[in-house]
């Protein structure tokens, strides 16, 4: 029992790992497309673009991600891209938040609602649950032996830079902002030393609802389907 057991925690632990790396890569995509629309796709004229390629190579982020990204921006072989968010319900009633990237809105919304379905889900309305969050700046900072970060001096460091609060966890610290604030608070906290594994502004879950036992498994297909979908930029849930 105790080489499964040992076995089941590596394998947990490693299936965190992928989940949260699949979540870098889609919020660096996300920077991707948004630094290429907004300043063309080429690095060498667009500063801002360089920087978030420069983030992805750091991160390993696979060339051809990268690439779909640019393509997706530039509209590449005549492609016009749409963002759109569906909403609905998970398993156990959990809320879920979809943002997607499309120049297929059949495809896409087709996709989304077999993903659902094929979890006991259901697909909403506009509307019909994007009331349960809240847009935030979050910023996280991983706690591990290598990294001695003194939590007293990070709480009061990030109220001096404006953020509103801040939870701390085993493996790391999570500080949220308002939007319009979160650049600088950002700023204020990378000038004193401090280093993000995940810098974004995101939807937060007004209410995080806890899932039952026999939910979880459940919930957690749905999310990894829905962010294996190539049209799909974010998943956002109500789960704690």
């Amino acid at each position: 029992m105790s080489g499964h057991s040992k076995w089941h925690n590596i394998q947990g632990r490693k299936n965190a790992q992928d989940a949260k790396r699949g979540k870098i890569f889609q919020k660096l995509a996300r920077d991707l497309y948004t630094a290429a629309k907004a300043g063309g796709v080429d690095p060498d004229s667009n500063s801002g673009l360089r920087l978030v390629i420069d983030k992805a190579k750091a991160a390993n982020m696979p060339k051809d991600n990268i690439q779909r990204a640019l393509d997706k921006a530039s509209g590449a072989n005549g492609a016009n891209y749409q963002e759109l968010t569906y909403e609905g319900y998970g398993p156990a009633g959990i809320a879920v938040l979809v943002e997607a990237l499309t120049d297929n809105t059949n495809r896409t919304a087709s996709s989304v609602r077999s993903s659902f379905k094929h979890y006991g889900g259901e697909l909403g309305t506009s509307g019909s649950v994007s009331f349960q969050f809240d847009r935030k700046g979050y910023l996280e900072i991983e706690r591990d032996e290598d990294t001695e970060i003194d939590e007293d001096q990070l709480f009061e460091d990030m109220l001096d830079a404006g953020a509103d609060d801040m939870k701390t966890f085993d493996d790391q610290f999570e500080i949220y902002t308002e939007p319009k604030a979160f650049p600088e608070v950002r700023d204020a906290l990378l000038e004193k030393g401090y280093v993000f594994s995940i810098d974004e502004v995101t939807m937060v879950a007004q209410n995080p609802m806890a899932v039952p036992e026999d939910k979880q498994e459940s919930l957690a297909g749905l999310v990894a389907e829905l962010e294996e979908n190539d049209d799909v930029q974010a998943v956002f849930t109500t789960a704690e």
